[in-house]
């Protein structure tokens, strides 16, 4: 089996032109530093030898900003830097992410240029009256034409979404993860959104016009959300944000429904659905067979649904299997 690696390089852009809701633009134009060229490479090379698998998928990835609004010289200069990795197949290509309305004919040409493979677009939501509510600056419409034109350019799409932003609402984010699925993307993200320190959201959150989930209502949207993208084949790349060291410590979050687990406690509720009907069953003893890749999920977080099963069974087993089967005895 082929093993797919990233190697992150996170690129600000320091010039964008929008301040969404959601999104800390101090933070973005003020704060993060631009990597050179000598940090870049030292990156790349430092990933690159820390690979054990000899049969490996290899991107490196511009992440941070919206690649493709950076003006076209360094635009340039950053896909080069990548080059002779690919030249000498220690790199198998180039991912990048950027803004929907920053897609255009020309841009993919010379993403195609440099051996970009895979795009991806931090869509947020496919209804415009979250997009205008959240100061997107972008219409869904835009979204959708962006969407298709990469994939008419053969490049791998990602469709990033987020649950949670005003005017939004669980039809709403449905609605976005079936048309996610419509455009034809390979992969996606689910992010609930929070409210983070300075921003428009932070302001509404003040004034009390503004309220982000709770953390259980995250977790119920996302185990609802999910199976529309795992049964379509789209793969989920992240569920919940990353824990970087500002919402670690508690300086940029300032509410919502971040959680370092937040993934884990999602996946235990979709098993906890799977399980329920066993929950109340009286027997001796319970044997559940799952999948490696499932096992930890199935016993729930923090074994909550192990916990629930042992009150009705004297034994309760998980036993990792390549099917899914429940033998009750």
């Amino acid at each position: 089996m082929t093993k797919h690696y990233n190697i992150p390089i996170f690129i600000p852009e320091l010039a964008c032109p929008f301040q969404c809701a959601f999104c800390n633009q101090k933070k973005i134009s003020g704060q993060e530093v631009v990597p050179e060229k000598e940090e870049i490479i030292h990156t790349i090379e430092s990933h690159l030898s820390s690979f054990k698998e000899t049969n490996r998928e290899v991107n490196i990835a511009f992440f941070g900003g919206s690649f493709t609004g950076l003006p076209i010289k360094d635009i340039e200069y950053y896909l080069s830097l990548a080059q002779p990795y690919i030249n000498t197949s220690r790199v198998n290509g180039i991912q990048i992410s950027t803004r929907p309305d920053y897609i255009d004919l020309e841009i993919l040409n010379l993403l195609k240029k440099y051996h970009v493979n895979t795009i991806e677009l931090g869509a947020q939501s496919l209804d415009d009256d979250v997009l205008k509510k959240t100061y997107r600056g972008h219409t869904a419409k835009q979204v959708i034409e962006a969407a298709e034109l990469i994939k008419s350019m053969d490049f791998k799409l990602g469709l990033q979404m987020m649950i949670g932003l005003p005017g939004d609402s669980l039809e709403k984010s449905i609605y976005t993860a079936k048309k996610i699925v419509e455009l034809g993307a390979d992969n996606t993200r689910i992010y609930p959104a929070l409210v983070i320190k300075d921003t428009a959201m932070h302001t509404w959150y003040k004034k009390g016009s503004y309220k982000p989930l709770s953390l259980e209502q995250a977790i119920i949207q996302t185990k609802q959300i999910l199976p529309i993208f795992q049964a379509a084949g789209v793969k989920v790349l992240r569920i919940g944000l990353h824990p970087s060291e500002g919402l670690l410590n508690g300086n940029e979050l300032i509410d919502g429904p971040f959680h370092i687990n937040f993934k884990e406690m999602v996946l235990s509720e979709i098993w906890a659905d799977k399980l329920k009907g066993y929950f109340k069953k009286e027997a001796d003893n319970i044997e559940i067979k799952v999948p490696k890749s499932s096992i930890n999920y199935a016993i729930g977080y923090k074994a909550k649904n192990k916990k629930l099963l042992q009150k009705n069974y004297k034994s309760v087993s998980f036993i990792e299997d390549k099917s899914f089967s429940i033998k009750i005895y």
